[in-house]
């Protein structure tokens, strides 16, 4: 059996999520099923679209339709936000999927959605045969120390800064 692996894409620069979906996508290729869980996410995105009809990735969103704020929190998305650790919880118990993915995770932490106990929960239950991934910026420092690959994206420049919005097809 090939081994397996906690993943962590974090850092303030761009390209956590498509990282992390262009790791299922090359798993898909090797007939490897992915399940990925969007916290904090409701809206569409190129990346739905484009997998919706690849039997080898499920992907299931847990979020508004809006971007919200850490001062704009309510009760409704921490509901959401545990709803989707317990889908995510259960697809890598279930023995089908093979790469679960946790996207925007840290940032539902950094929120107080959820709390840095419950990743590590979910750690001490992986199975041998599950990879996780971790994304979204600020990482819990605990997350950081059990995970087999950090990796920080660092914005060096950003046409963000000039005035340039997010654009279909690059951002979302």
């Amino acid at each position: 059996m090939t081994p397996t692996c906690v993943q962590v894409y974090t850092g303030d620069g761009k390209g956590k999520t498509t990282a992390a979906f262009g790791l299922v996508v090359r798993a898909s290729g090797h007939g490897m099923r992915s399940y990925v869980a969007q916290f904090m996410k409701g809206q569409s995105y190129g990346e739905l679209q484009a997998l919706e009809h690849n039997p080898h990735i499920t992907i299931e969103q847990f979020g508004d339709q809006q971007c919200i704020r850490r001062d704009q929190v309510t009760e409704e998305h921490r509901v959401q936000a545990r709803n989707g650790l317990r889908k995510a919880r259960d697809a890598m118990l279930a023995g089908s999927f093979d790469i679960i993915v946790l996207d925007e995770i840290n940032v539902a932490v950094w929120f107080g959605l959820l709390a840095v106990q419950d990743l590590l929960d979910l750690l001490e239950d992986r199975p041998d045969s599950v990879e996780l991934v971790f994304t979204g910026r600020r990482a819990p420092e605990q997350l950081l120390e059990r995970a087999h690959l950090v990796t920080e994206m660092k914005p060096v420049k950003h046409y963000y800064d000039k005035g340039l919005l997010a654009r279909p097809g690059i951002e979302y």
